[in-house]
């Protein structure tokens, strides 16, 4: 089947840039779409580039509160600043800077983009790189993210189309913002499969947080123990997604694909390799091929290992989005124009070797652990979706 796919990219989008010494870094950006251009992955046909557009104010309204956006675009065109606090912004991790109303609508409306060209049925897979900024809330900027892309694409496809979304969310950090946004709706499912809480920001998502009101049963959570690896990670995604998916029912899925769960992220305490990221987004992909006519809208997400895991963590996702084959050799090309600004020696594969990963000494427990919470939210989440074990 030949699956038509757009990535949604500008270089203007990596002008979201907090400072030069910020984790969020976009030169990750652009090495990951240059990594892929290398490796012949986007073409003109089937796997094109599309531009991303601005939202609109009534877009971000849609999800956020008119304080909150004028407020933003307050502190974007370089007004007093002494209220940033009260709206999450102003701080180390979330910092004010000029433009940041423009660059933040911009990166939203290439999520908006991405789910248009899904929706329309234009594409069947799209590729919003810049996106996933899910620590936004209603009111308040958080964890680097400022307006929520994610919020924004989902009430667009809820407005627009009626559809019913299935949100899922695999980055080492809790989806926290989206899931505030749409906790008491039922017509949107969000699934967080990510560090635990107890060790991590945003201190949330844990197995008892099921939504509110008519919400009740469809905000999903599934805290990871500290240095889960790949077999317990994808274990869990083999098992929770098919019946996610058979439950629910949904109309398209919007997949966040942060990759800061890799061993050797920085920010995290997690020890995934290559394999989560191309395994996981394969299983997605079937499973919309199964349940929603194949559309998938994704984003990017954390990532802060920008030089030694981005770049191909991403590009291996997008071969999935694709259907198309990633050639495991880094070009040449990509190497020399890199390696010169890199800090550290840049792989030469794009997938991780199993062998240069040893398992950690409490691998067993781990693991245990894992296969006990992932129980308890089966018995505690699933009998609440509406249509679980009814046989349609």
């Amino acid at each position: 089947m030949t699956v038509r796919s757009a990535l949604i990219w500008d270089p203007a989008v990596a002008e979201y840039k907090f400072r030069p010494d910020h984790p969020f870094n976009p030169r990750r950006l652009v090495l990951a779409v240059s990594l892929m251009e290398s490796l012949g992955l986007i073409n003109d046909t089937t796997a094109r580039v599309v531009a991303p557009r601005m939202a609109t104010e009534a877009e971000l309204l849609a999800v956020h509160s008119r304080e909150y956006v004028d407020a933003v675009r307050r502190f974007s065109d370089g007004g007093p600043t002494d209220d940033a606090g009260a709206y999450g912004l102003g701080t180390d991790d979330t910092p004010v800077f000029a433009g940041m109303h423009e660059i933040t609508a911009l990166v939203t409306g290439a999520t908006l983009r991405a789910a248009e060209l899904v929706m329309s049925g234009e594409v069947d897979r799209a590729f919003s790189i810049c996106g996933g900024l899910h620590h936004a809330h209603r009111g308040r900027g958080s964890g680097f993210c400022v307006y929520s892309d994610l919020a924004a694409a989902i009430a667009w496809i809820r407005r627009e189309h009626g559809s019913r979304v299935l949100y899922l969310d695999y980055d080492a950090h809790h989806g926290d913002g989206v899931q505030g946004i749409f906790y008491e709706d039922p017509e949107v499912m969000t699934v967080s499969i990510h560090e635990s809480g107890r060790y991590l920001f945003p201190g949330t998502g844990f197995v008892d947080e099921l939504g509110d009101g008519d919400g009740y049963g469809y905000s999903v959570n599934l805290p990871l123990e500290p240095f889960t690896e790949d077999d317990s990670w994808i274990g869990i995604h083999e098992k929770l997604l098919p019946e996610i998916f058979e439950a629910f029912r949904p109309d398209v899925v919007v997949v966040q694909n942060g990759c800061d769960g890799h061993s050797l992220d920085p920010l995290t305490h997690l020890r995934a390799t290559t394999r989560l990221y191309e395994e996981t987004i394969r299983l997605v992909c079937e499973l919309a091929d199964k349940h929603c006519k194949g559309r998938v809208v994704a984003t990017g997400g954390g990532g802060y290992a920008i030089w030694q895991v981005v770049p191909r963590a991403w590009t291996l996702i997008w071969g999935g989005l694709s259907g198309q084959t990633v050639p495991d050799r880094i070009p040449h090309d990509w190497l020399n124009r890199w390696q010169g600004e890199a800090p550290e020696l840049l792989p030469e594969r794009v997938r991780d070797d199993p062998a240069s990963h040893a398992p950690v000494p409490r691998r067993a427990e781990i693991e245990a652990t894992n296969r006990r919470t992932l129980e308890s939210l089966r018995r505690q989440a699933l009998p609440l979706i509406r249509g679980w074990g009814l046989g349609w």
